[in-house]
């Protein structure tokens, strides 16, 4: 039976890899490094040189390969992420099944942890299902940008006996700060949804490219910093032509 690790490798800095993930590594047979294009070739960067550093199993090998890009949300949002999933089940399957031995090992490298706004979970599921190819999993969690944004502004993500949500720039824009939570944590914003919010009292913690030598980080009101925040960060993604950012929402006055 086929064995695939999903392994978790932090936020973007090589030292965020935990010793089991180290160790899931060079137990791989095969490594599974995703390509998504000429504009985001740090990101596969990345994982070749946390492969450089870390593995030292002389057996094992690396296998690229292409990442399709997901279409702009027709009809609906979830329509079209399930027909982005299933294409990359497909490719998934074929690697699986080309590039695994029947008795080897895989990895797939995901950035910050799998169980956190990653979908390859789910993605390997469908090709679980689809009952083609047989393997088992095992999954090693890594940092996520949530902890890494909390250490790089020195806070605690919660407030005192108070909850904290994690949510999308999208339920952002659509529903407005959460009522139900002390703090919230917003992943997945391309569109800055902090500046659709009506309270500019908010207090705003934002980070992008945690824990790499490209982190930038800001803080302040929202009323202040916003807009800042928003011309700071489109400067970084076309510098770099990609950009990964996450921050935090709090009323203010309320940090103790």
């Amino acid at each position: 039976m086929r064995k695939l690790l999903v392994i978790g490798i932090g936020a973007g800095n090589p030292d965020h890899m935990t010793v089991q993930a180290i160790d899931g590594l060079n137990r791989a047979d095969v490594l599974f490094i995703p390509d998504k294009g000429a504009r985001k070739n740090d990101l596969a960067e990345l994982r070749r040189q946390i492969c450089d550093r870390f593995v030292k199993n002389p057996k094992s090998r690396r296998v690229e390969f292409d990442v399709p890009v997901r279409a702009e949300p027709a009809p609906s949002y979830r329509s079209t992420v399930d027909d982005w999933h299933e294409a990359i089940a497909e490719i998934y399957e074929g690697l699986i099944r080309d590039k695994l031995a029947e008795n080897g090992c895989g990895a797939f490298l995901i950035w910050g942890d799998p169980s956190l706004y990653d979908s390859a979970l789910r993605i390997l599921e469908r090709v679980r299902l689809r009952g083609n190819v047989g393997f088992e999993l095992e999954v090693i969690p890594g940092i996520t940008a949530v902890q890494a944004l909390a250490a790089s502004h020195k806070m605690a993500l919660n407030r005192i006996g108070d909850p904290v949500l994690i949510t999308t720039g999208r339920r952002l824009t659509e529903q407005g700060m959460p009522q139900n939570a002390g703090s919230a944590v917003v992943m997945l914003d391309g569109k800055c949804a902090f500046n659709t919010l009506a309270n500019k009292d908010l207090i705003i913690h934002w980070g992008a490219y945690l824990g790499t030598p490209d982190e930038i980080t800001l803080s302040g009101r929202l009323g202040d910093v916003g807009e800042e925040i928003e011309k700071i960060r489109e400067q970084a993604r076309r510098k770099k032509g990609w950009i990964m950012d996450t921050y935090l929402l709090r009323k203010a006055g309320e940090d103790d």
